[in-house]
């Protein structure tokens, strides 16, 4: 900046043209560009494309069906028990099934919003040293780091939003009774999985995945970079 400034009071006092002065600063501003990418430029892009990141991710899933209307986010049955959701829609239990599962996603839509002064915290630590391994790192880098340092703090203020969410929408009962009936079943294994804990793990793991399409999209697609300092940091890796 004050190379432009000085540019211009030297153009001015030899009266040079409006087109002249366009040129010669076009000229400074280019060859500004081409300097090595400074420590404090680097790391406040990324925490910039973080911040952007994470607040339209939160945003996303925390409104009503974020989760639930989302085919890469929905929560569905628990895995290790499949078995137990063909086995009651086959007994007419479908509806209570599906009861079930929409508690679920309303529960991980809840927790959702508690999660972007978890993230923001984490970006502010960020160091020169992260910043950088960021940069020059795979494509869900950023995704990575932040994965690693919220996860279980993320997972601690996760938790109870969603054990209160499933007791108050009775999801909790649904389930109990689901699983009591299935167990009632002839020749069923019994199951009891951790239903807490379930939703909690697959709230996060749908937030993160939010959060590493913004950092691809950003990193692949240049009209995503929507200020300087994102397209001439990231530019730098084009």
């Amino acid at each position: 900046m004050r190379i432009i400034m000085l540019a211009i009071a030297l153009i001015a006092l030899t009266g040079c043209s409006e087109k002249e002065l366009r040129q010669t600063l076009e000229t400074i501003t280019a060859s500004a560009e081409e300097l090595p990418l400074t420590n404090t430029e680097v790391v406040a892009a990324l925490k910039d494309s973080l911040a952007r990141g994470i607040s339209k991710g939160a945003i996303i899933a925390s409104a009503q069906d974020g989760y639930y209307a989302n085919p890469l986010l929905k929560i569905s049955f628990p895995q290790e028990i499949a078995r137990v959701d063909q086995a009651l829609r086959q007994v007419g239990l479908g509806g209570e099934v599906d009861r079930f599962v929409l508690q679920l996603n309303r529960a991980a839509e809840l927790a959702a919003a508690k999660s972007r002064p978890i993230f923001i915290k984490s970006i502010t630590a960020m160091t020169i040293s992260d910043a950088f391994e960021i940069l020059n790192g795979p494509p869900d880098a950023a995704t990575r780091y932040l994965a690693r340092t919220t996860g279980g703090e993320l997972r601690a203020q996760f938790l109870p939003v969603v054990r209160d969410k499933l007791g108050e929408t009775r999801a909790t009962r649904y389930y109990g009774d689901i699983i009591k009936k299935y167990n009632q079943l002839p020749f069923v294994s019994k199951v009891d999985p951790d239903l807490e804990g379930y939703a909690t793990d697959r709230a996060i793991e749908g937030l993160f995945l939010l959060i590493a399409e913004e950092e691809a999209r950003i990193r692949a697609d240049p009209g995503a970079r929507t200020t300087a300092l994102l397209r001439r940091v990231f530019g730098s890796l084009d």
